[in-house]
């Protein structure tokens, strides 16, 4: 089995993708993450969920990382502060839930670039 220290999951949104490169290149060497990135970030949790079980057995990842985002399309007006921080908090309870071995962190990434850590 090849192994990696975690995953990361993100919305497809282009806005965010340097900041999101930047951030994970910070804080994750290189190579040592899978990626899932979906249109809503952790709004389709099913399949979100899918992408976990996968990682976690293929590559016994030891964190999970969920990152939202503002003015997130997906959402559309539902797309509160409040909304994504409440679907971010659920998503993590589910997956420690089935997986309490695995640190899950939540963020909500602002259109600015700052990484807002949801708890």
């Amino acid at each position: 089995m090849h192994s990696c220290e975690g995953l990361v999951v993100t919305c497809i949104d282009f806005r965010f993708q340097d900041f999101i490169n930047q951030w994970i290149a910070k804080y994750f060497q290189p190579k040592t993450f899978d990626r899932v990135a979906l249109a809503g970030g952790v709004k389709d949790f099913e399949n979100i969920f899918k992408q976990i079980e996968i990682s976690k057995r293929l590559h016994d990842i030891h964190k999970i990382v969920l990152v939202n985002h503002e003015d997130c399309g997906a959402y559309g007006e539902e797309g509160t502060p409040e909304k994504h921080a409440e679907d971010l908090k659920t998503a993590a309870d589910k997956i420690k839930e089935k997986y309490p071995d695995i640190a899950v962190e939540t963020y909500y990434l602002h259109l600015d670039g700052n990484f807002e850590e949801i708890n």
